[in-house]
């Protein structure tokens, strides 16, 4: 099983989910893939990826997970809880931090969705916070130095231990992330 997680205000159709849908249907038609279109609300969106990895995980498949920023936050919890191997795309590291400036009204293009970002959604999310990685084999970390929305510097602190990728420049998107796709699947054994 393969669960690809999209970040905050993105979409199971942003460029890098959609790229990888179509990598993997190409190259791992065999691969049961999920790119699912997490709710707004963190619990919410949580509960459902839960529920994929436990049902998987039940009918004994192999568990892996790309996350994308957020979605590579919630990703470290589920490898970390269930097992399995993960890719990390810049991932977010303390995203309860920046909810401040979040809450109130949001509007997510990807879906054409508006929603409320909560006061309580900051404390879901850190519910969720894996504070030292007890499985560093388990990750592969993707970092651009030019990302503009989180800082590199905490993933690269963070998981200091685990497979690290950095390059120079790029963005938040990971500028180039279709040519890693050889090297994740790679790294996540399909």
């Amino acid at each position: 099983m393969l669960l690809y997680i999209h970040g905050f205000n993105s979409s199971s159709q942003s460029d890098k989910a959609v790229q990888t849908a179509q990598y993997i249907n190409q190259h791992y038609p065999h691969v049961d893939f999920h790119q699912p279109q997490l709710p707004s609300s963190p619990h919410t969106a949580m509960s459902l990826l839960c529920e994929i990895t436990e049902r998987a995980k039940q009918q004994g498949q192999t568990l892996r997970f790309i996350g994308s920023s957020l979605g590579g936050y919630f990703a470290s919890y589920l490898a970390e809880t269930y097992g399995g191997k993960a890719v990390l795309v810049n991932p977010a590291v303390k995203p309860f931090e920046l909810f401040e400036e979040f809450i109130g009204p949001q509007y997510n293009p990807y879906t054409n969705e508006h929603y409320q970002v909560l006061p309580q959604h900051r404390l879901d999310v850190a519910h969720f916070d894996t504070q030292v990685i007890r499985h560093p084999d388990r990750f592969l970390v993707l970092l651009q130095t030019g990302d503009e929305v989180l800082d590199y510097r905490q993933a690269l602190h963070k998981y200091h231990s685990c497979e690290l990728h950095l390059e120079p420049n790029g963005d938040h998107s990971f500028v180039g992330y279709e040519q890693q796709l050889d090297k994740i699947c790679n790294f996540i054994q399909l």
